[in-house]
């Protein structure tokens, strides 16, 4: 099995666009998940530790500078996606992954508690 970690800069990105409202809740993950070519943009634009915000788990078994070292996507460089988080959540409790998931469960109840 992959070693992967909380990353801490994701967690905290995605705590400011939570804050700061750039959140999509209507939109189903697999309508908003971005595409390759989205990801090589936002690589392109931002390098390998932008796109690496967007994602929650950081696999430590995978090189460095390569999209598979990121892994958990809970946005599509925009904005955080509701639909994301719970999708998040409940791979990484498939997969035995228990900080994954408590990150994305966090981001979860920030971003509802924001809502209401």
């Amino acid at each position: 099995m992959p070693s992967y970690r909380v990353n801490d800069d994701a967690v905290r990105h995605a705590r400011k666009l939570i804050d700061d409202g750039k959140v999509d809740v209507d939109t189903e993950w697999s309508d908003a998940a971005p595409s390759a070519d989205d990801g090589n943009a936002e690589i392109e634009e931002h390098g390998y530790d932008g796109y690496g915000r967007w994602h929650l788990a950081v696999d430590e078994d995978a090189s460095e500078e390569t999209k598979g070292r990121y892994r958990f996507p809970y946005g599509d460089f925009r904005q955080v996606n509701r639909a994301a988080l719970i999708h998040g959540k409940q791979r990484a409790a498939q997969n035995d992954h228990d900080e994954i998931e408590k990150a994305f469960d966090d981001l979860l109840e920030h971003l509802d508690a924001k809502r209401s």
